[in-house]
């Protein structure tokens, strides 16, 4: 039972992993699909509202609670923890880092419904 939980862990951080991705890069997506935006517009002041209050995602205390279901906090080194928690966990990360964060993920989507805006608008009705 206790590997159950430590692969729902690992679904988790896979999870909040695609979320940030989703939050940062997503807007690209949306010149495929523009109904995408309806969800991504949403995450996207999520993720920026974590960053700026400094609250922590939902996903983070439910990723502890799984592992401390296996029995302890320590990790084995496998690939999800080696290479997407120190994306998702740094260590040094502070609160000046996390307002820097979020306006970058502010600046870049901007920038992209932005260039999306003026792509729709400058195409031609019917």
């Amino acid at each position: 039972m206790a590997n159950s939980y430590g692969l729902l862990a690992d679904l988790v951080v896979i999870v909040h992993m695609g979320f940030v991705l989703f939050v940062v890069l997503g807007g690209v997506s949306v010149l495929w699909w523009p109904r995408l935006a309806w969800m991504h517009l949403p995450a996207v002041l999520w993720g920026i509202g974590i960053e700026w209050r400094g609250a922590v995602c939902p996903l983070t205390p439910l990723e502890t609670w799984l592992r401390t279901q296996t029995g302890g906090t320590g990790y084995s080194g496998d690939f999800i923890q080696q290479y997407l928690f120190p994306i998702l966990y740094p260590v040094d990360l502070t609160r000046e880092a996390q307002v820097t964060l979020g306006a970058i993920v502010l600046g870049v989507n901007i920038g992209v419904y932005g260039w999306l805006w003026r792509r729709w608008r400058s195409e031609p009705v019917g």
